[in-house]
């Protein structure tokens, strides 16, 4: 068992730096949600589904 995470320990690590980023991700966009911000970071001014995406508040 040893010796095949030190075979693969590239791909473990790599694999745990892609996980962290994607996690990262996920909460900054939960965070994000809860306070009402926008996903696409552009407002809703401008945008065609500006009605549709967020409730009235």
């Amino acid at each position: 068992m040893s010796a095949w995470i030190v075979e693969n320990m590239a791909t473990i690590l790599v694999s745990a730096i892609l996980a962290a980023a994607v996690a990262g991700v996920i909460v900054s966009m939960v965070r994000n949600k809860r306070k009402g911000k926008s996903s696409c970071g552009c407002g809703c001014a401008g945008c065609s589904m500006n009605g549709s995406c967020h409730s009235g508040k």
